[in-house]
């Protein structure tokens, strides 16, 4: 049974795995996954594998058949064969950026309660796509609010629902485009903040930071239209 790493402490930067199997499309895959895989608008891990004898690079992660984890190489070169013992050593500062980035568009999703349509992660920069008419009246507004959230320091946590308790609480999805995977029984949920300080609980499978105030100062970009009522609100890490 996989262990997802990535999601159990997305904080640890390296960890030992065995090889389960090569794709035919020359994957690698891992009973233990530290490396998150493409998807929720969150790009895949990379770094590289080291093992007795050899190294190769990591460029990306994918989700793969039955819940299996890929690993991409990031060019063709000997890998290391199933059975083999392996040492995962993530490209951490690109994580982090992604952890930071990730937490700061959920908050975004606070600040501008609209449903979302879509949404990007990226290396220090993110956007979200909202069901909204007409643009803000008052953009700095909201980016101040943004990023007053963020210096409040609120925890962030996670919690795990049954798929029949989402189904009941349809609410808590905001995105319109992405449904969060269920038919596996359970789904998890991120929440920012705790008890009355509760600011946000959504379904959500990315990595995130464990505190607000680790995402640092975010500044808005312009707010562009993409289509009849459709807004895109992009913002940057300050680094």
């Amino acid at each position: 049974m996989t262990e997802y790493l990535f999601r159990t402490d997305p904080y640890l930067r390296q960890a030992p795995a065995r090889v389960l199997a090569h794709t035919p499309e020359g994957g690698i895959v891992l009973d233990r996954p530290l490396f998150y895989p493409t998807g929720g608008g969150q790009p895949g891990d990379g770094g590289a594998l080291d093992w007795d004898g050899g190294r190769i690079a990591i460029a990306t992660t994918l989700k793969g058949e039955g819940g299996a984890v890929v690993l991409v190489p990031a060019e063709p070169a000997p890998m290391p064969p199933p059975g083999a013992e392996v040492l995962q050593r993530l490209d951490w500062d690109r994580r982090h950026l992604h952890m930071r980035v990730h937490t700061a568009l959920h908050l975004l999703s606070v600040v501008i309660p609209l449903p979302v349509t879509g949404g990007q992660i990226g290396a220090g920069k993110g956007r979200l796509d909202f069901d909204m008419l007409e643009a803000p009246a008052d953009a700095a507004a909201l980016e101040s609010a943004l990023n007053a959230l963020i210096v409040r320091d609120l925890p962030v946590t996670e919690d795990w629902i049954t798929d029949a308790e989402l189904a009941a609480n349809p609410g808590l999805v905001k995105t319109m485009s992405v449904m969060p995977p269920a038919g596996q029984g359970r789904v998890r949920l991120v929440r920012i903040g705790a008890g009355a300080d509760q600011v946000d609980l959504q379904p959500c499978g990315g990595t995130h930071v464990a505190r607000t105030a680790e995402i640092g100062h975010v500044t808005f970009g312009k707010i562009e239209k993409k289509g009849r009522q459709n807004r895109r609100v992009t913002l940057t890490l300050d680094l």
